[in-house]
């Protein structure tokens, strides 16, 4: 069975860089539109708390520790010929950690 979705196209963007195309972007939007803080080439920055939980979460998926293949090997091995043990204990606890963790990480 084929599978083909027809009829999309994602959007293309244009990048300029060349000063004049932007001066002529700057000047087709009308200078009423135009604040004093972009007319002096800098413009104050807001972080949002949300912003904020973003950037932490980011810099915890960034120094995550990578996998290790050794033990995916190992515990793929156990679980072939029959020798994992899954403890319900185990799982539990890591479970609650992991919600206290979310939980005390949004206050």
């Amino acid at each position: 069975m084929d599978s083909k979705i027809t009829g999309f196209r994602p959007p293309t963007a244009t990048l300029t860089t060349d000063k004049a195309s932007r001066t002529r972007e700057t000047s087709s939007a009308g200078a009423a539109a135009q604040t004093p803080a972009a007319e002096s080439g800098s413009s104050p920055v807001h972080i949002t708390g949300e912003a904020r939980r973003l950037a932490a979460l980011e810099q915890a998926v960034h120094s995550a520790p990578v996998i290790d293949e050794a033990r995916v090997a190992a515990v793929r091995e156990a679980l072939e010929n029959g020798s994992y043990e899954i403890s319900p204990q185990r799982i539990a606890a890591a479970l609650l950690r992991m919600d206290q963790e979310l939980n005390s990480a949004e206050k």
